[in-house]
Parts: structure tokens; sequence; C-alpha cells
């Protein structure tokens, strides 16, 4: 059978693409994609994965010594 215009269209009506679903961080609010860590407060689930403030300062530190570098090369 020949598929027409509106048999097709009623299959491919269900293609259509969804947004990335977020969900609000129980501790601080933020929100984040689900099943992730937030990346504001570092916890998931209620219990402290990742130490947000180390890793903040880390990158700190590494722009400020790429930034130094930068200006002795030039």
């Amino acid at each position: 059978m020949r598929a027409n215009r509106s048999h097709r269209g009623n299959r491919r009506g269900h293609f259509a693409l969804k947004g990335p679903r977020f969900s609000a961080c129980k501790d601080c609010g933020a929100s984040h994609l689900r099943h992730r860590v937030c990346a504001t407060c570092g916890k998931y689930k209620g219990v402290q994965v990742l130490n947000v403030l180390a890793k903040v300062e880390k990158k700190a530190k590494k722009a400020k010594a790429t930034k130094a570098e930068s200006g002795v090369k030039n």
C-alpha cells in the first residue's frame, strides 16, 4: 500500500524532539539534569559527591597561570 501524505504525516507526528528534563536540587534549589550531580552544591540524592569549591579554585588557579604565561610570551 502506498503511504499517502496523511498516513506519512501521522507516522512522523511522533518523531518530534523533546527538550532536556530538569529537576530542582533538594539541598540548594538549583535546577540540574536528572540523574546527574548538582553543579552548584555537588550533591547527588542528598550525598556530597563532588567538592565544588575545590574545583572552582583549581579552575581559577589554572586560568591565572595561563594568563601569566601568555603575558610572558608576548
